[in-house]
């Protein structure tokens, strides 16, 4: 990360903790070299299955220019009470069967846990293992807390 950009980030920090409720941030200009910038996120951690370390970088005009349909079925699959408790169990535990998902999730019939696993495991958030577990997929584990995290701070709940 370099140096404006890790000045940027200082300057967000100290105003959320004199309590800034900036409703933008203003960043630097991009440098000349790099066109539109760049961003990314990344992250190592030790959840439920093992370790798991991400690192991604893109360019906005990249990000801006990929098909909208996967990142929306990947949202709309997070987008639930429920998907995103199971999220949360296997995140937290590692692989568990299905009713064990189902009671984490306090759902009250197999029908309605299979009906959110199968749209965590169409946008390739969640996957079954050979022993009839689910566990989430390794490469989504720190896109989805980035995911989530994200959503929280949009929602001004980092800020408290």
């Amino acid at each position: 990360m370099d140096l404006v950009q890790r000045l940027a980030e200082l300057e967000q920090r100290v105003a959320a903790l004199e309590g800034d409720e900036r409703d933008t941030v203003v960043l630097p200009e991009p440098d000349a070299e790099d066109g539109g910038g760049a961003f990314g996120y990344g992250g190592r951690v030790a959840l439920g299955d093992g370790r798991v370390t991400w690192r991604i970088d893109v360019t906005p005009e990249h990000a801006l220019s990929l098909a909208d349909r996967p990142r929306i079925e990947v949202l709309s699959a997070l987008a639930h009470p429920v998907r995103v408790e199971i999220v949360r169990t296997l995140l937290a535990h590692g692989g568990r069967p299905a009713t064990a998902l189902q009671e984490s999730a306090g759902l009250g019939s197999t029908g309605q846990l299979y009906h959110h696993l199968k749209a965590l495991t169409a946008a390739g958030v969640v996957e079954q293992d050979k022993r009839g577990s689910y566990r989430l997929r390794t490469a989504a584990t720190i896109p989805v807390l980035v995911l989530l995290t994200a959503a929280s701070d949009v929602a001004g709940q980092l800020r408290s």
